[in-house]
């Protein structure tokens, strides 16, 4: 890919080397304190105790005071430094990002709409989301809730060496998938995905996933039609780094390298063959009728 000296996004926050919020030490302040209430209880001192430490604890949140934060803010742990190879990768995915983003912004101004650019967190072994406390082995993954994408670079060693997808356009694959699930929630698409399967058998909502799994492959291959038409960013090889990395992590694939046997209805993102046809339509149409895996067979 041709990306270097092309605009970073600024929407890229750096969590790396930071523990979850719920381990931080207000978190852990709590934790203690709930572990000492049920004693409190048992006299009618501890009683007076927690009903005081009640009282204060509220009338400083009034005056704007949190008295389990307090101290934490010293204790935070920095981004961790980087080496230059490191700080390459943190360059390359702002740069990636950022093309995303003059991407379905020029899209979403066609449709009359405005987009609105998510935010990329990039963090190591656990994160907190507004989905939920997540750790490195869920793989990156995009959280409707708060409007972010989270990724542990260590992800991209994995690609490479356990899925066997090298090169900077598999990569960069990976964060447009992600980037097409943020398309898919300001569009109202993860909604009615939802709607549709309340109530449904575990097989029905597998099934819905697969279908809005792929078009977030076939969006991923919208903005990589983009990049190559509009900006001339990839060389030769690339498509076919990308077309490797959505086969390297299809769910039959998977399922092999696991040792287990194909099983089809338990399939949540597609097969190998689905992954590719459908980042290769995007590719190649650029268009968001093209993505329509809703209708029809996949």
């Amino acid at each position: 890919m041709r990306w270097k000296g092309r605009r970073r996004s600024q929407n890229v926050e750096d969590r790396r080397g930071q523990q979850p919020a719920y381990a931080s030490s207000g978190g852990g302040a709590a934790m203690l304190l709930l572990r000492f209430v049920p004693m409190l209880l048992r006299s009618k001192l501890g009683r007076i105790v927690l009903i005081a430490g009640v009282v204060v604890f509220f009338g400083a949140r009034m005056m704007g005071v949190d008295l389990l934060s307090l101290g934490q803010q010293g204790g935070t742990v920095q981004p961790e430094s980087l080496s230059a190879e490191q700080q390459e990768m943190v360059d390359f995915v702002s740069v990636v990002l950022a093309d995303t983003e003059d991407t379905w912004n020029g899209i979403f101004e066609s449709l009359g709409q405005t987009y609105r650019e998510p935010t990329l967190v990039l963090f190591s072994g656990m994160v907190q989301s507004a989905c939920g406390t997540a750790s490195s082995a869920v793989g990156p993954f995009y959280c409707p809730a708060d409007q972010q994408l989270y990724l542990d670079l260590t992800f991209f060693q994995q690609l490479q060496q356990r899925h066997g997808a090298p090169g900077d356009f598999a990569q960069a694959y990976v964060v447009a998938h992600e980037v097409g699930h943020h398309v898919q929630n300001l569009l109202g698409i993860s909604q009615r995905v939802h709607e549709l399967g309340t109530g449904r058998t575990e097989a029905e909502v597998n099934a819905l996933s697969v279908r809005q799994e792929l078009q977030a492959d076939c969006f991923a291959g919208m903005w990589g039609h983009s990049a190559n038409v509009d900006r001339q960013m990839l060389e030769s090889g690339d498509l076919e780094e990308a077309l490797t990395a959505a086969s390297a992590i299809g769910d039959d694939t998977l399922q092999r390298e696991a040792g287990q046997a194909v099983m089809p209805d338990s399939f949540t993102h597609g097969s190998s063959a689905q992954r590719e046809k459908w980042f290769r339509r995007g590719f190649e149409s650029g268009s968001l009728e093209a993505c329509d895996t809703f209708s029809g067979h996949l």
